[in-house]
């Protein structure tokens, strides 16, 4: 994920779009207090922006899409991540559309205009929410990879369990207190986007490196007829089950939020009007590799696929070189979030400070209050990552709330606000159905969650 920004030169851009307010979090402008912040940007490439915006949209989501399909079934798993993108270009699209006539250049902007200070406070509560549960899902599938889990009820080893054995300092605590103090704090301290550039595109080639892994042990095992057909169809046979299909809307919810990053990325196009081919292009990318990793991760471990599918790679894949490569696709993709961390921790950051000092000098300019904010919430997120049991739990939370809301709430509350009178009849129906969709989708999941939950509690008393 890539947060554009504007120089002072850029501030009446080509669109003539009206200058962002400078505390604005969700568009950090390049601001006085922030050194080497004074050259010109050039215009953004078409492959650039589809390269940001893919990578905001490609994170820890793709790790919980096979358990999807464990719940729903092939068929109908590819269709809700086919149908997800289509719902989210169209939820993009709108936002786009709105931002043009009021001239906003930004999410923050955008609500604000719309619905008042409130709005955009709202929006920024929302960021925060879902940005925090990204990051718990990070630094959990972190534990998992080099710790071990035993979320499921079965402890699957870690890699430095694999490699040393059991041992106090590769325990899940101290792995995420080294991780967090000797890799995600540097990186957190870099006041500037643009010093991540590196660390981002390092972590793509590993997430594809991921990707190409999987799909050719699944491949091996296909033709040496090592694997079994995986089921098609969800499995309901009670009222229950057919609740339980509704969990996984906020995963899938969760895996194609990008809204939040859209206006940054339009604001660095050379030419705006390529923002719509930008975005479709990333969503049929992004919705490739989430097939192929859904497809081929069910595949390989059918209904033994936990929540967290890099925790399945600790058993013997039956194939040669299978635990190396078992080694290596955990770890490529554990340092993966490693490097993305830091960029979503960035915008995260922002929007902290943007609620709690509204009107203070540029973040950039205060190294206290930097340091506090930052430290503040690494310690959160640590905490979280210890205390929430699995990445499925966390996604449900941010999912149900935070991602929904920034991803077909807003955007059809701002279409039904209509501030412009742009809305068409089409607009307003296809946003009311976003609305009913939402909710209903989430409140069920919710309900499915708080129940499966209840009875895990009460059966050791039965």
């Amino acid at each position: 994920m890539a947060i554009g920004s504007i120089t002072p030169k850029d501030k009446h851009s080509r669109r003539g779009k009206k200058v962002v307010d400078e505390n604005s979090p969700l568009l950090p402008t390049r601001r006085e207090g922030d050194a080497g912040y004074g050259g010109e940007v050039n215009g953004a490439s078409f492959t650039g922006a589809v390269f940001n915006l893919s990578t905001t949209i490609v994170g820890a989501g793709i790790m919980a899409l096979p358990a999807t399909m464990k719940v729903l079934g092939l068929v109908l798993g590819i269709a809700l991540i086919i149908f997800m993108a289509f719902l989210t270009d169209a939820s993009i699209e709108l936002l786009l559309r709105f931002s043009r006539a009021g001239k906003s250049v930004s999410y923050g902007g955008l609500m604000g205009e719309a619905f008042g200070k409130w709005g955009k406070v709202l929006l920024q509560l929302s960021v925060l929410i879902n940005n925090v549960g990204v990051l718990i899902v990070y630094m959990i599938i972190i534990g998992d990879v080099l710790s071990g889990t035993s979320s499921s009820g079965v402890h699957h080893a870690g890699v430095l369990e694999g490699w040393f054995g059991d041992h106090w300092w590769n325990g899940r605590t101290f792995v995420l207190l080294v991780t967090t103090l000797g890799i995600f704090s540097p990186l957190a301290c870099f006041k500037r986007i643009d010093s991540l550039s590196f660390t981002s595109a390092l972590s793509v080639a590993l997430a594809v490196a991921f990707v190409v892994i999987t799909v050719g042990i699944s491949i091996v095992k296909l033709i040496s007829g090592g694997l079994g057909m995986p089921r098609i169809l969800p499995d309901v046979t009670d009222f229950t089950s057919l609740i339980n299909l509704f969990t996984v809307v906020p995963v899938l919810v969760t895996a194609f939020i990008c809204h939040y990053n859209v206006h940054s990325i339009d604001n660095e196009l050379e030419d705006s009007t390529h923002i719509k081919g930008v975005v479709r292009t990333s969503l049929a990318l992004c919705s490739t590799v989430y097939i192929m990793t859904s497809i081929f991760g069910f595949l390989l471990f059918g209904d033994a696929t936990l929540d967290d599918v890099l925790a399945n790679f600790d058993a013997d894949l039956g194939i040669p070189f299978g635990s190396v490569l078992s080694d290596v696709v955990r770890v490529s993709y554990a340092a993966h979030l490693m490097l993305v961390f830091p960029v979503i921790f960035y915008p995260l950051r922002l929007n902290l400070d943007g609620l709690l000092f509204p009107s203070a000098r540029p973040l950039g300019s205060s190294n206290t209050r930097f340091a506090f904010i930052s430290s503040g919430l690494l310690i959160i997120i640590f905490l979280g990552a210890n205390f929430i049991p699995s990445i499925w739990d966390a996604f449900q939370f941010t999912g149900a709330t935070a991602a929904v809301c920034l991803g077909f709430i807003f955007p059809a509350a701002i279409t039904l606000r209509d501030r412009h009178s742009i809305a068409t009849k089409k607009d307003k129906i296809l946003c009311i159905f976003m609305i009913v969709l939402a909710v209903f989708s989430n409140v069920v999941a919710i309900y499915s969650d708080a129940f499966a939950l209840f009875k895990k509690n009460a059966s050791p008393s039965e």
